[in-house]
């Protein structure tokens, strides 16, 4: 929850390009599978980018995630870019290396 501005201020600054936020909700708890709890943080956070439950774990597993939060920034053929760790905020050499990458693929044809 608390990499959600950086999450908006993407969705921001790439707003009316080709550039989309999915989220995959692997679940920590076993409250946070339930549909009617995701729905409520969604809303409470502003979030209207699709968020897929991943409650049994498979994507999880398939990217062989080990860490809440992970981001991944995937192209436009379906490649998997970049993968980060851990919470991001505005500003950090991280957030920034990311959305430079996220520029650069904008501007590939």
């Amino acid at each position: 929850m608390r990499s959600f501005p950086w999450v908006h201020g993407v969705e921001e600054k790439f707003a009316g390009e080709d550039f989309r936020v999915v989220a995959i909700h692997s679940p920590e708890f076993s409250y946070e599978k339930k549909r009617e709890t995701v729905v409520k943080t969604a809303r409470e956070h502003d979030l209207d980018y699709p968020i897929y439950r991943d409650n049994d774990m498979m994507y999880w597993r398939s990217l062989n995630n080990r860490y809440w939060p992970s981001f991944y920034v995937v192209d436009k053929n379906g490649y998997l870019r970049l993968r980060m760790v851990g919470e991001m905020h505005a500003g950090t050499s991280r957030a920034e290396r990311a959305e430079s990458l996220i520029r650069d693929l904008l501007a590939e044809s």
